[in-house]
């Protein structure tokens, strides 16, 4: 069935360095003598806890070791929980509504500048290999990269594709068949080049995107049945458990990403988390491989390894599976950051940091430069030391897609404490969230009257963030060419009902709640409107 499903669906220089903050533009820095070399590990759809340090069932020795000779963050996020937009805002440090990929469809704009380019202009060797995931099936090489090994889409597992022919990889603009399985051949691409440069004094920098853990997950032959005993906790919540979530989430259970339709199929999550985190291991071989190699080549006091993952993942938590929305398990990722001698060593950091941070971090580690209004933090403080006061606010945004219709635009901000969801384009609720009492997002608080001003102050946050400058904010979307996977399971549970609370009588002061903003005073005044509107004998 896996497989089936698969071939269907497959398709330290710091003082010498200037700051990048929030709102920096480049400045003229001198280039230190000795610049670090980056390889940064980029995981597909890796979910925050998928990590030994924080499942002990799991075998993951080299995340794990990461973890414990460098920094464990927390509290990473992701800006958007999508595959093409994320890696757009790790590339960028720019968010979707400003790089404009703004779903799988899309692709990156060549004017944006990014990361690996400010690199390469800074003198770098530079390359690729991987999951670009930008532009639909377009697999050729892109600006910023000295070395290019990628694939159309999503790539496959095993060198069979959808329709029977063997799927290839881009070498450098060649069309290369794929002979083996595409973490491991990846890998073997990534050491060949690091073995090339012997003798190469110029700093590099390796992008080595997985397509694992994409679904649907196929495990390397030797990791097949390694976790055929493990006990997978079934964390999917009744029915009537979800009654105060918003309709967009109950309804989403029986459909392509919920867990009474999952993928349009009977697939059982519990077998699915099996296969997802067997098809991991060979990643974190990979990952072994890269830290011997750093380690035999003597540059481990000179080399940064950032591993991360461009989104979570959900395997039934609020009835749903896959990503896109801004619930914890789908927008919180692993970041781990190593760097013998120039990080802190066995950190686990507390501080929340986002997609946007790691651009402006490694331009400011490499003394590089770049115009482009970056919009994320540099974290560099972080890894040498511990930082009092850290900004943990964060602005989450997922436009809607006609391929996967049923989750709405949605805006979010987090501030460590709160979470506010706002929907667009949907007549549904909004959703207030208590992290610290309730990190399970269970209880939806978006009408409770002793949390108004909290919710008011996050509303104004969030558009302030969001907005263009002019007041107001806009959402894109690309060319709809089929209907989506829009199917529900005629076994499956019925449309969700309004909420209760929305049901108001004809003369009820509140059915005009519409042509006031909230506010504490909002009840009184409403039926001082009712009062002048009985007066005038004027009800609409």
């Amino acid at each position: 069935m896996r497989k089936l499903i698969s071939l269907l669906l497959a398709g330290s220089c710091l003082a010498a360095c200037a700051s990048l903050d929030r709102n920096a533009q480049a400045v003229e820095t001198e280039l230190p003598a000795k610049r670090p070399n980056f390889i940064v590990v980029l995981t597909d759809d890796q979910r925050y806890d998928a990590l030994g340090i924080l499942n002990p069932d799991l075998n993951t020795p080299n995340m794990d070791r990461l973890a414990r000779e460098g920094i464990h963050f927390q509290n990473a996020f992701v800006t958007t929980s999508l595959c093409s937009p994320s890696r757009a805002a790790l590339l960028t440090g720019r968010p979707m509504r400003e790089h404009g990929v703004v779903d799988n469809n899309s692709d990156l704009a060549p004017e944006l500048d990014t990361f690996p380019q400010a690199l390469q202009r800074a003198g770098y060797d530079t390359a690729l290999f991987g999951k670009w995931h930008m532009g639909g099936e377009d697999s050729s090489p892109r600006p910023g990269f000295d070395r290019w090994v990628s694939f159309p889409g999503q790539g496959y597992y095993y060198p069979r594709g959808m329709f029977g022919e063997v799927p290839y990889l881009n070498v450098d603009g060649e069309h290369v068949d794929q002979k083996g399985y595409i973490t491991d051949e990846l890998t073997d691409y990534a050491l060949d080049w690091l073995n090339g440069r012997e003798g190469d004094e110029d700093p590099f920098l390796v992008y080595l995107s997985h397509k694992a853990v994409h679904a649907f997950f196929e495990p390397a032959e030797r990791h097949d049945g390694m976790y055929s005993d493990m006990n997978i906790v079934d964390v999917t919540p009744s029915e009537d458990e979800m009654t105060s979530e918003p309709m967009w989430v109950q309804n989403q259970r029986n459909s392509w990403h919920g867990v009474d339709y999952p993928y349009h199929s009977q697939l059982s999550l519990t077998d699915y988390k099996r296969d997802y985190l067997e098809t991991l291991t060979a990643v974190d071989e990979s990952l072994g491989e890269l830290i011997q190699w750093v380690e035999q080549s003597g540059e481990a006091d000179n080399t940064y390894i950032v591993f991360l993952s461009d989104n979570g993942f959900m395997f039934g938590e609020h009835g749903l599976i896959d990503k896109r929305n801004a619930f914890e398990e789908s927008m919180r990722i692993p970041l781990l950051v190593w760097g013998p001698g120039n990080v802190r060593t066995g950190v686990t950091e507390t501080a929340s940091v986002s997609m946007l941070d790691i651009a402006p971090t490694l331009i400011e580690l490499a003394g590089a430069q770049t115009d482009a209004p970056l919009k994320g933090q540099s974290i560099v403080p972080l890894l040498t030391s511990e930082v009092e006061s850290w900004d943990d606010e964060m602005i989450y945004e997922y436009f809607w897609e006609f391929n996967y219709p049923h989750t709405p635009t949605q805006f979010a901000i987090r501030d460590g404490h709160w979470k506010y969801i706002r929907l667009h384009g949907v007549w549904d609720t909004d959703a207030l969230y208590d992290l610290e009492n309730d990190p399970g997002e269970t209880n939806n608080l978006i009408n409770e009257p002793e949390f108004l001003e909290v919710r008011l102050d996050l509303q104004q946050r969030l558009h302030a963030a969001i907005e263009r400058g002019d007041g107001k904010g806009e959402v894109p979307f690309t060319y709809k060419f089929n209907q989506g996977a829009v199917f529900r399971s005629d076994k499956g549970p019925e449309a969700a009902e309004f909420p209760y609370r929305w049901g108001r009588g004809q003369g009820d002061p509140e059915r005009l709640e519409h042509v006031l903003p909230d506010s504490v005073d909002k009840a009184a005044k409403l039926k001082g409107i009712n009062k002048a509107l009985e007066a005038n004998q004027d009800q609409p």
